[in-house]
């Protein structure tokens, strides 16, 4: 990525815009509507089934399940955060027909992460948080303890990535991505596959049972790859549509003043991790009666500030 100069006011702005734009989301975002109304339909309608009650019978039936819920769980909250990387994707100038170069480095990330975590987790199975059928003292299901720990971890990272691209806090591996152009691609590829680390999806809980269930390390490898390819489907075809459908010029447009492009980088990955930060923190801690923090109401139409 091309180093650039960017003001003070300007990174003020980027940094405050883009926190207040990833905490507006997490207030307003509706699990109910992207898990249930939006995940389940589409899962139902490419299995032909209903995809949370149908027992999985066998790995084809498996391995078909762990692709389609992967895609259904597209726009969840566990998996949305995928669509900052395009910004990773996007960085620097390079020709429209190198464009798959850059996706395949992410693709490789994900799949590296998942086939490891999806043997370890056919291995390991029940003892795992994420599958723990438990609950604290109040209530909370332990599985969501490893969603806090994963997801805020994550958004960390992205916060500080993003705050780095733009110079805010020094960048240590600015020199490494520059020298290596795999590296930012690969690495964002890898946090997209640890979302499977974290994911509480109750479909994707599903195929993970079943997965544990053959305690058969190359099936869950095989599994939480076509779920880990399924989450970000979506993702690569609208970043395919930019560079290949809009005939150059979103490209143009990304490369026509020297800043855009990292702004952008920056912007999508601090809304992003603000929004991983705010919503798996304390608004899930929230929903459990721990700390008090601010939701909307889609029902009552208001914005509420008590524990859920």
């Amino acid at each position: 990525m091309e180093q650039i100069n960017i003001s003070r006011k300007q990174k003020t702005l980027i940094v405050v815009g883009s926190v207040l734009l990833g905490f507006l989301i997490s207030v307003f975002w509706s699990a109910s509507f992207v898990d249930s109304d939006l995940g389940d339909p589409i899962a139902n309608n490419l299995l032909g089934y209903d995809a949370k009650t149908t027992p999985i019978t066998g790995i084809i039936m498996g391995a078909l399940f762990a692709f389609v819920s992967g895609l259904a769980g597209t726009f969840t909250a566990c998996n949305i955060c995928a669509f900052s990387a395009i910004a990773p994707l996007s960085s620097g100038k390079r020709s429209t027909g190198s464009v798959l170069k850059p996706l395949g480095f992410l693709s490789l990330g994900l799949i590296v992460v998942a086939a490891l975590y999806g043997g370890i987790g056919a291995l390991i199975g029940s003892n795992l948080p994420q599958l723990s059928t438990e609950q604290l003292s109040n209530g909370m299901p332990v599985r969501l303890l490893q969603s806090v720990v994963v997801f805020c971890l994550i958004g960390i990272t992205y916060i500080i990535w993003g705050l780095g691209t733009i110079k805010v806090i020094p960048n240590p591996f600015s020199k490494f991505f520059a020298k290596h152009v795999w590296a930012a691609p690969f690495i964002m590829g890898a946090t997209i596959g640890a979302f499977l680390i974290g994911r509480p999806f109750p479909l994707f809980r599903k195929m993970f049972e079943y997965a544990a269930s053959t305690h058969n390390p190359f099936y869950g490898s095989l599994a939480f790859v076509l779920q880990g390819i399924g989450n970000i489907i979506v993702m690569a075809v609208l970043f395919l549509i930019l560079f290949y459908g809009t005939g150059g010029r979103f490209e143009k447009w990304l490369n026509a003043k020297t800043n855009r492009v990292v702004i952008l980088t920056a912007v999508l990955l601090i809304v992003s991790g603000t929004f991983f930060l705010s919503y798996w923190g304390p608004r899930i801690l929230a929903r459990n009666n721990i700390v008090s923090w601010p939701y909307f109401d889609w029902t009552e139409q208001t914005i509420k500030f008590q524990k859920n």
